[in-house]
């Protein structure tokens, strides 16, 4: 496990979207747009439907890569953007819980979320960091 510093902790809880990469069945990458938080080390997202063929890409080849581009440009004036590869590992339940409190960075801090009354349980997918790169300050000294 690699440990996030401080400046990838903060572009991952600003609520800049992150693309996440997963592996189909023939090796081929996927690529889709999550909401994505902290909890201790580990990177986290909900999702409400657990059919999601990203879920089922995560079951069966943990493998996963995110990215997020910041709002900031470097020295250069390169966009800075924060590149993640990891493993995940999927939780059954606590998706509501999870996405509520996304929603407030990702919609806003009075929002209802998911807007809908008992929602299922879902998923939660948590990704351990294995590798940072990208363009930003999470990458000096490494």
């Amino acid at each position: 496990m690699t440990q996030l510093p401080p400046s990838a902790r903060e572009l991952i809880e600003s609520g800049a979207l992150a693309h996440l990469v997963t592996l189909a069945a023939d090796g081929s990458p996927r690529i889709t747009v999550i909401w994505v938080g902290l909890e201790g080390d580990e990177i986290v997202a909900g999702h409400l439907d657990k059919s999601q063929p990203k879920l089922r890409r995560i079951a069966r080849d943990p493998r996963v890569a995110l990215s997020l581009q910041s709002t900031t440009t470097s020295e250069i004036g390169l966009n800075e953007y924060l590149v993640i590869r990891g493993t995940a590992r999927l939780q059954e339940g606590g998706a509501p819980e999870v996405l509520q409190r996304l929603a407030h960075t990702y919609i806003g801090p009075d929002v209802i979320f998911p807007p809908m009354p008992d929602p299922p349980p879902g998923i939660v997918s948590r990704i351990t960091v294995e590798h940072i790169g990208g363009v930003g300050p999470w990458t000096e000294g490494r």
